[in-house]
């Protein structure tokens, strides 16, 4: 059992993106199971050059846990500007992803401490909605934070469907 208290959360820099496209492709094998070694070379490949440069202009920010000087956990938030309406001219909204944390560390609060800075450095920054996806394990938890179902419905289109092959 890890002592929380000895957990250390910080703001994930530029040297750190490597070890961050590591947890996001092991956090994906454990939601979407084994891809090919090609495709996954390539996927790394593409992550690092989002993660540098959006981290760079600002529009996505992540956050690190570390136990003994490793990394245990990672927390990051996709950062968008939304066109206004008659209450304000823009609002910026964030989409929480990449909650990850190594097996051997879970079930011991370092996503929820991940997560209360994520949600402290949104407010900082003048964020008026925080959005995200989550299993149906980690459903419970960010229920109990206030997450809830959108005002409004919400719906998705696959641009590669069927719909549009005809």
């Amino acid at each position: 059992m890890m002592n929380l208290k000895e957990v250390k959360i910080r703001r994930v820099k530029k040297k750190d993106i490597t070890i961050l496209v590591e947890y996001r492709l092991n956090y994906l094998e454990e939601i979407q199971g084994k891809r090919d070694k090609i495709y996954q070379k390539k996927l790394q490949n593409e992550l690092m050059k989002y993660f540098t440069k959006a981290i760079a202009e600002n529009r996505f920010i992540a956050f690190m846990a570390e136990a003994e000087g490793k990394p245990v956990g990672f927390g990051g938030m996709v950062i968008k500007e939304i066109p206004g309406d008659f209450n304000k001219s823009s609002y910026l909204e964030g989409d929480i992803l990449n909650m990850y944390t190594v097996p051997e560390a879970r079930r011991q609060g370092i996503s929820s401490l991940i997560l209360k800075k994520l949600l402290q450095e949104a407010k900082e920054m003048g964020i008026s909605k925080v959005a995200l996806h989550t299993t149906k394990e980690g459903e419970k938890g960010y229920r109990a934070r206030g997450f809830s179902e959108p005002e409004y419905p919400y719906l998705e289109l696959e641009l590669n469907s069927e719909i549009f092959s005809h």
